[in-house]
């Protein structure tokens, strides 16, 4: 074995581990830690609920351009998208209204503020719009804000008041692109004043264009809407421009809010979220309009879903009271 000569101690000595400078608590209290602090951490700031919303729908506006994707490598152009197989033309509806439910239950099962499900509602509803105006059907009417929901919570209206205004302002010019005609319909008084601007604006902007009518129910009420119509029509007869032998359905049809439109009555009513119900919604424009209750929340709510409504509305027979 090699073995090296090293030097060994002949007395056993206790090798101090203080460093030379070391000075106790009693002399060197003022001395600082060898490691700086670590920062006390900054309250963080409540996020804006249009930030949450927008950052809780980054998967779901992935899935949706993957959806896309898809159908583009299909060979389906979203600026031409063809009439499915399984739909016939001659058999489409004019006249389409949806009652665009489940925006709140969407956000609440994934987790996420009520904001996030009416940021995915409002894609839902600009994917149905280009579906309809590629499909022939002439008029959308969609139930983006009943009068009855000024009850809930101020800051869920504040915020829809909002994406209703960036909404318009976002699809101006694609609605002047494609020929569509926007209208609001409801009690425009109790939104705020830029909002009623702003629909003012839009609707005198696009009111030449006839590829599709879009008609926005805000702070709409049917049984309001009858009431205001019989009301201009008692005012009438009230001042002698009119007899009440001449009031008849086609003068209350004139009357009511749907008069902006060439086809008031909806073929096809669809309400989502899996509610049977109008919700006082088109009550008198409803009379023989033909249901389709979807399962799907609002912003589940995509093309497959809205072809299964369009193909049971293409296999029944309307008769309007008359035997066939």
């Amino acid at each position: 074995m090699l073995s090296l000569p090293l030097p060994i101690p002949t007395k056993n000595t206790l090798i101090s581990l203080r460093p030379k400078h070391f000075c106790s608590r009693r002399t060197c209290r003022a001395q600082t830690h060898p490691f700086s602090p670590l920062p006390s951490p900054k309250p963080l700031k409540p996020l804006d609920p249009t930030t949450v919303a927008r950052v809780a729908l980054r998967e779901h506006v992935q899935e949706e351009e993957e959806r896309r994707n898809r159908s583009a490598l299909a060979g389906v152009s979203p600026e031409g998208e063809p009439l499915p197989s399984e739909l016939q033309d001659d058999l489409m509806p004019k006249h389409v209204a949806v009652i665009m439910d489940g925006n709140g239950r969407w956000a609440h099962q994934r987790g996420l503020p009520t904001a996030a499900g009416h940021e995915a509602g409002s894609r839902s509803l600009r994917e149905l719009v280009e579906l309809c105006g590629h499909w022939g059907i002439r008029v959308l009417t969609v139930f983006a804000f009943s009068y009855d929901n000024w009850i809930r919570p101020k800051v869920e209206v504040d915020f829809l008041m909002t994406l209703f205004e960036r909404e318009i302002k976002s699809q101006l010019d694609i609605f002047l692109r494609e020929g569509i005609r926007i209208s609001v319909i409801g009690d425009s008084s109790k939104l705020p004043e830029s909002l009623q601007k702003l629909i003012s604006d839009a609707e005198e902007t696009t009111k030449a264009n006839s590829r599709l009518q879009l008609i926005v129910a805000v702070s709409y009420s049917g049984k309001y809407d009858i009431i205001q119509a019989c009301r201009g029509i008692a005012s009438k007869v009230k001042d002698g421009s009119l007899e009440l032998e001449d009031i008849s359905e086609s003068l209350i049809e004139q009357e009511l809010e749907t008069n902006c439109t060439e086809f008031p009555y909806p073929d096809l009513l669809i309400r989502t979220s899996g509610e049977q119900r109008v919700s006082n919604f088109l009550l008198w424009q409803l009379a023989y309009t033909e249901f389709f209750f979807a399962r799907e929340l609002w912003p589940d709510f995509g093309k497959s879903e809205f072809v299964e409504a369009l193909f049971s509305f293409q296999q029944r027979q309307r008769r309007y009271g008359a035997r066939l």
